[in-house]
């Protein structure tokens, strides 16, 4: 049975100040194996996000986007908690984190996934559109991370990815 949770950071990202530099911003990664424990795949169903500029005087966009590393999981920034969607779900085994500044990357890879982008001022979304075949996989067995990179060609553009829909099957 999937348990689904929200990754909800709560804070602002802000891009690079340098345009059109990637910052790793955010990441989610399955627990891995330890001797006798359990181990859930996470299965990436919808991120959302939305552009936070005020008194722009031109117009600029910020994209997100999804890499996953496959040796090694990233690490760092501030720990989030992912969030049950339904009551008497179980914690996640997941963890996740995030910093404005950047992650500490993982290794390997990464291999671009999915993305989005959205105004400077407004939302966006990526989904898998209600069929989890189409959802980005990490393996609980491996040390994997989904990370979420921000960009936008304008320097130091604040955004929040409201949350990152996930399930732990």
């Amino acid at each position: 049975m999937p348990f689904a949770y929200g990754v909800v950071p709560a804070v602002n990202f802000t891009t690079s100040a340098t345009p059109n530099t990637e910052i790793d911003a955010l990441f989610v990664a399955p627990k891995t194996a330890a001797s006798g424990t359990a181990v859930r795949s996470v299965f990436v169903r919808a991120v959302n996000g939305v552009g936070k500029g005020a008194g722009l005087t031109a117009l600029t966009g910020i994209v997100q986007r999804f890499k996953r590393w496959t040796t090694t999981a990233s690490s760092g920034g501030t720990a989030i908690t992912p969030q049950p969607r339904a009551s008497g779900t179980p914690a996640a085994l997941c963890t996740s984190g995030g910093a404005t500044g950047g992650v500490t990357s993982g290794t390997g890879g990464p291999l671009y996934q999915a993305g989005f982008g959205h105004s400077a001022t407004g939302p966006g979304q990526w989904s898998d559109l209600g069929d989890v075949n189409k959802a980005i996989q990490i393996d609980g067995n491996l040390a994997n991370s989904f990370d979420v990179f921000n960009a936008s060609g304008t320097a130091s553009m604040v955004h929040e990815v409201t949350s990152v829909e996930i399930e732990e099957h």
